[in-house]
């Protein structure tokens, strides 16, 4: 045999083993490839995505409850829009406010109603501070049993012209001092007639609103009196002239005067904070 064989026949035999390795490679990595099949395939499927929901926020219980829609002076006649319906948490509100639920129809059934005292702007409606009435509003605001009675002052004789409706005054009677033999005493004196007395108006220009001419009181001061009082005011104008003490806010609520009438002397006792004074009126 020649070197030409022997090279040839080495070659074949290199290239079978080979062709063998390379076979047993690929075979190699099949077995590897069909066990990590299985493998896979013997898992748990991974759970599915869970969609997160939106955590909605608490609604708010609320109820319909009429307010003013403006500032409602003393007095005022309810017009249409003048009460408007808005919407406020259920929990707190009071059961004296006006709601929807209780009286769907009341923003119409309160128009023409006489405000007995002032609303402000978005303050709940209380029907009790409203009243039907077809004459003046004057006799409307007047609490039960009492009496207007007017007084004519100047400034100068109402806290500087500071004495506004609504307020409580203090009725002063200066008057000449009674005539005496000893000499050298006052010539007039000053005394307290009436106390903690509401105001209902001031030089205001009074009208029912229907087109009806005005009546325009000027230099007057409006009172809202005991049937007494009236008496005590009016007597009390012919002896001397009347001023008027504004009075503090929180004093307002001091209780009711007691008055006491003497038939012979013709005096008022008045008692205020457990003191009393006696004014003498002639009968």
């Amino acid at each position: 045999m020649d070197i030409v064989d022997v090279r040839t026949s080495f070659r074949v035999r290199v290239m079978k083993v080979t062709r063998l390795l390379v076979l047993a490679v690929a075979l190699g990595a099949g077995v590897i490839a069909a066990v990590i099949m299985v493998k896979i395939s013997n898992r748990e499927p991974l759970p599915a995505p869970v969609a997160e929901v939106p955590v909605e926020a608490p609604r708010l219980d609320t109820i319909d409850v009429l307010v003013a829609s403006k500032d409602i002076p003393l007095g005022y006649r309810i017009a249409a829009g003048d009460l408007v319906w808005q919407s406020f948490p259920r929990t707190g509100i009071a059961e004296v406010y006006v709601n929807r639920l209780a009286k769907p129809n009341a923003a119409e059934a309160l128009v023409g109603t006489v405000a007995r005292s002032p609303f402000l702007s978005g303050e709940p409606v209380r029907e009790q501070r409203l009243i039907k009435a077809d004459h003046g509003f004057m006799s409307v605001i007047l609490s039960p049993g009492m009496r207007a009675g007017a007084v004519e002052v100047k400034a100068a004789s109402t806290a500087g012209g500071f004495v506004l409706p609504g307020d409580h005054v203090d009725v002063i009677l200066t008057r000449a001092a009674p005539k005496s033999g000893s000499g050298g005493s006052d010539p007039y004196v000053s005394e307290t007639i009436l106390t903690n007395v509401r105001v209902l108006a001031v030089d205001q220009q009074i009208s029912d609103g229907k087109g009806e001419p005005a009546m325009l009181a000027k230099d007057t001061v409006t009172l809202e009196l005991s049937p007494r009082q009236t008496e005590v005011l009016a007597q009390s104008t012919q002896l001397g002239v009347i001023s008027l003490a504004l009075r503090a806010l929180k004093d307002r609520d001091g209780g009711p005067i007691e008055e006491e009438t003497e038939a012979a002397g013709g005096s008022v006792k008045m008692v205020r904070f457990g003191v009393q004074s006696t004014v003498s009126i002639r009968r």
